[in-house]
């Protein structure tokens, strides 16, 4: 099925939609009414993109999938812990994918993300790895961040810390994007090679 490309803005409400839930339920309530409507927003922000655009992307639905695991275990079993490692799973399972995904000579990097790039196998590699990295670091900031400062601290670096440090790393990326750009002689290879880091 073709899928159509969202609105920027659009892309944009669904990923930052329930991190705002979140952050206004923990606010003006505490973090388990904030889990509850974080959960319920995820699956809203999904349901949305599947009846906008026809496509759900693979990152949300891994991410969806653990908010509502983890979730449900923070509202059952009444402990903040769970929704507090929910972002060191996820940044950990990503980095993961990437660095098991290298070892077979594949980059999942456009999988992940949802689009299509062209680039050499050095590229794909260097890209990866950078990802994988970034991912690593993200899981044990998370970490630190959890174990040593309090609930609305954490909160805060969720919702407005995670989305620029993000932002940033992924534009300083571009450089290297652009450095390795490869023109594909047709679609249907560049459709064959995407994330192939063993030729060349």
């Amino acid at each position: 099925m073709d899928k159509t490309q969202p609105h920027p803005l659009f892309k944009l409400a669904t990923e930052l939609g329930p991190l705002i839930v979140f952050f206004v339920a923990n606010a003006k309530f505490n973090l388990f009414v904030a889990t509850g409507a974080f959960m319920v927003a995820i699956i809203v922000a999904m349901i949305a993109s599947y009846v906008v655009v026809r496509h759900i992307p693979i990152m949300a639905i891994v991410t969806g999938v653990i908010v509502i695991v983890f979730g449900t275990l923070t509202l059952v079993l009444h402990d903040e812990t769970f929704i507090k490692m929910k972002p060191t799973i996820i940044y950990g399972l990503f980095a993961a994918i990437l660095g098991g995904g290298l070892l077979f000579g594949r980059s999942f990097i456009a999988i992940m993300f949802d689009q299509m790039f062209n680039l050499t196998p050095q590229g794909w590699r260097i890209l990866t790895l950078r990802w994988a990295l970034f991912f690593c670091a993200m899981a044990i900031l998370n970490e630190a961040i959890w174990r040593t400062q309090s609930t609305d601290f954490w909160v805060n670096f969720k919702v407005f810390g995670v989305t620029p440090l993000t932002m940033i790393f992924a534009i300083a990326q571009m450089p290297l994007t652009k450095r390795y750009h490869l023109e594909p002689a047709t679609l249907e290879t560049s459709e064959a090679d995407a994330g192939n880091v063993t030729k060349g």
